[in-house]
Formats: structure tokens, sequence, C-alpha cells
């Protein structure tokens, strides 16, 4: 492959150091399509003749076939997929293979295929993402009206609805494709043609080899193509995000399935038994999921060092940029799809989530709000009669709704019996009627909201 520029082959180290197609092999359908638009364009240019052209392309669909059926070979004295198929399409169809390499390099021909993969990898996980968001809104829509406890610092805070709360990540998701999204738009021009880092002496036409492999249009200096990892290091940092997002909802799901709180039962086909304790339901796809977004991000720190410091243009660091993102994709899409599996499956057990909004004096904002409200206190003054009122109420073992009216008056006379109509969890869930609020009603409408976003037919 070197040529006549090395009088002895590498070593064994070297052999095994400088070989990637152990890993760079699942980039050959890349390969083979990046291939193919850049002989067709060889051939419209007259750079190679039809002939030629036409004979190449067909021996790289017959390469393609023989991946497609076995599996690509590991030839490590071939070092990569690049030189795995050209050496393969010259035994295929002769010295004609040879023409293929013109006016490329594989500097510019990995930095093709490598975009193409990322490309695709950006849009399996929208697609993923989108699938979680109907999840998401769908369980939203009928849970609008189920009362649970919100929590700060995990302690009991507010009352919200179960609705409100699925949709808070729904709000998550929906950011995390708009990385997504910003991100393909970024990285759609095709480095095709940039050759080794200075172009080319060919007349090439990148603009049709652009065309061809679906990009934009094609970079615009050939060092950057050559040497731009961008695209890897933006899909990573928004796999990233989004890993963080799912194990957050992981995380819910784990405590909520737990004993103590009881809030959900998780669907068998996301769950594991234990080897001693038959009584156990283990929510191990959800702890993998939180573990999963761990990995993620150490995939982000891996290409963020590589990357640091390169000189321009291709430095063989560059290599190791696919493990990493590699590894990133399949961990995100077997995250997206488990939780996708799981809001959809789950059993909530509302009632037992109602009777925990009733704990832990999550009304008493409301109380607060109302002597803001109705008695015209400022609301210092209200918070401070709140905290004696739920200073009582725990000291006599009673939910607020239980203190009698006697009771609060002896803390501040302008209470009065309406004050009984702001303490329960329904009145307080309905109170909060704000945009983006959780007031059942405004829940409804960014539920409704959301199906047309999602293309989603019939009402919420």
């Amino acid at each position: 492959m070197w040529g006549g520029r090395f009088a002895a082959g590498p070593s064994a180290i070297m052999r095994e150091i400088n070989a990637s197609i152990p890993f760079d092999k699942a980039l050959w359908r890349q390969d083979i399509a990046a291939s193919k638009a850049h002989v067709e364009m060889l051939g419209a240019k007259g750079i190679v003749s039809a002939a030629d052209a036409a004979t190449i392309a067909d021996g790289l669909d017959k390469v393609a076939a023989e991946y497609e059926a076995n599996g690509v070979p590991e030839d490590w004295d071939l070092e990569d997929i690049h030189m795995t198929t050209e050496s393969r399409l010259a035994e295929l169809i002769g010295p004609a293979a040879g023409r293929l390499h013109t006016a490329r390099s594989r500097n510019d021909q990995v930095a093709t295929d490598f975009r193409l993969w990322v490309r695709e990898a950006l849009d399996q996980a929208d697609a993923g993402l989108k699938a979680l968001q109907q999840a998401l809104v769908v369980r939203a829509g009928e849970h609008a009206d189920s009362i649970m406890p919100g929590f700060t610092h995990l302690q009991t805070a507010q009352p919200v609805t179960l609705g409100h709360h699925l949709m808070a990540y729904y709000e998550m998701v929906r950011r995390d494709r708009s990385r997504l999204a910003d991100a393909r738009a970024r990285m759609n021009e095709c480095p095709l043609g940039s050759a080794a880092l200075a172009g080319t002496g060919f007349p090439i036409d990148r603009q049709a080899t652009a065309r061809a492999l679906g990009f934009d249009k094609p970079t615009d200096n050939s060092l950057d193509s050559v040497s731009d990892r961008d695209f890897a290091l933006d899909y990573l940092m928004a796999a990233t995000q989004c890993s963080l997002h799912l194990s957050r909802l992981a995380e819910e799901f784990i405590i909520w399935a737990s004993q103590p709180f009881g809030f959900v039962t998780l669907p068998d086909s996301l769950s594991t038994g234990s080897s001693i304790m038959p009584q156990k339901k283990n929510p191990d796809a959800a702890e993998l999921v939180r573990g999963h977004a761990g990995r993620i991000a150490g995939c982000l720190t891996a290409l963020t060092i590589t990357m640091k410091g390169l000189p321009l243009a291709y430095s063989k660091d560059m290599q190791d940029d696919k493990p990493p993102v590699f590894e990133a994709a399949s961990l995100l899409a077997l995250s997206i799809a488990a939780m996708t599996g799981m809001v959809a499956d789950a059993k909530f057990r509302t009632e037992r989530m109602r009777g925990a909004a009733e704990l832990g004096y999550a009304t008493a904002t409301d109380l607060a709000d109302w002597l803001v409200r109705v008695a015209d206190i400022p609301f210092r003054e209200a918070h401070h009669i709140t905290g004696a009122v739920v200073k009582a109420a725990e000291s006599a073992g009673l939910a607020l709704d239980q203190l009698s009216l006697d009771d609060l008056k002896a803390i501040d006379p302008r209470i009065d019996e309406r004050i009984y109509d702001a303490l329960s969890v329904e009145a307080s869930v309905a109170a909060r009627a704000s945009h983006g609020g959780t007031a059942p009603d405004e829940v409804r409408k960014r539920v409704a909201e959301a199906r047309k976003a999602l293309g989603l037919e019939g009402d919420a």
C-alpha cells in the first residue's frame, strides 16, 4: 500500500497499533456510497473513462453485496475499510480499480464517510426521541388530572399532576431534538475532493459529489475539511445532554418503583429478578440507562482530549475519533428505546401518588397565597404565618386542612373559613393556571400543542 517508499514492512507492533479495520469496518456502507459518487463524478468529468467508471461502480456493488452477506473481512495488513474495499475491488475487476483513488486521499475519504455515518446516527436518534415524546404525551394526556407530590430537594414541595411531570420530560426531549437538528444542519457539508489537505489539481466537480451524497454544499477549506471533527463532537455533546435527561427520567422511575414510594409498577419486560430473593423486581433497565449517561459523557471527554492541540491538518490521533462515537451512538439508542418502553408500559399507581401529595404539608404555599390574595397580607408576613400554621399542624399530627378554624385564628385572626377552599390538593393544582403551570386545563393545552407538533391524530 505504501508503494516504493519503504524497504521493509511494518513491525508486528506497528501493524497492530496502526490498524483500524476492527472498528472502522462499520463505515463500509458509507465508504461504498462515497466511492460510487466519486467515481461517477470522475467519469462525468472525463478524468477516468466512462468504461472504467462503469466497471468500478459495478465492482463496488459486488463488494457491497459481499459485505452485506458475509461481513467485512479483517486483514490488518490493509489497515482500514478504505484499503480493504479497494483491495477487494482490484481482485474483482483488475487494474481499473486503481483509478478509483484519483483526486482523493484517505484523509478526505474518511472525513466524508464519517460525516455520512454521524448524519445517519443523528437521524436515528431523532426518530427515537420523537417516539419517546409521543409516549410521554400520550401518558400525560391520560394523567392530566392525576395528582402527585412535586418535589424540591426530594422533599414534598407542592402538589402537581403526573401529566405535568411527564410533560417536563417532553420539553427536555424537545430541546434534545433541537440540538440534534442544529448539529445536522451544521455538519451537512461535504469534504470529498479536499484530497490529503491542499485540494487537487484534477478538474473535479465537488458540487456534484456533495449533491450525490445528500450534502448541502462542499466544504470551503481543504485544510479544515480533513482535520475537522467538530461534527463528531457536536454529536457527542448532544448525545451527552440527551443521556443526562434520560438518566434523570430513569432515576424518577427507580425512585417511584421503590416500595417506600410505590408510585409505579414497571413493566416485566424491562425489569429483572434476583438470583436469591424471589420477591425482587429490579429496575435494571432504568439503572443501566442511568449508568450509560456516564459512559456517553466519557466518550465526549475522550474525543475532546484527542482533538485538543492537534495541528493542521490530519494526524493519526484522529483515527481514534470513531470508537467513542460508535459507542455513544449504541448506548444512546438503547437508552432511548428503554425509556420509551418504560414510559409507554408502566402502570402508574395514582391513588398512592395522590395520598403522598397530601403528606408533607404540600399546600402550605396555597395558604400563604390565600393570605396575600384574600387577606391582603404582604407575602413575607404571610410566609411567616404559614410557617406557624405548619408548625402547629406538625405538633398536633394533623394535615393543614384538619386544623380547626379556632386553631387557625389563634395564629392569625384574619384567617376565616374560606381558607379551607384553598387547602385541598385539588384546589392547589387547579389554582396553578398560569401558562406552563400544573393546572389540569393547562396540562391539557400543552398536551394538545405537543400532539399537533408530533403529528398525532385525534384529541388528547
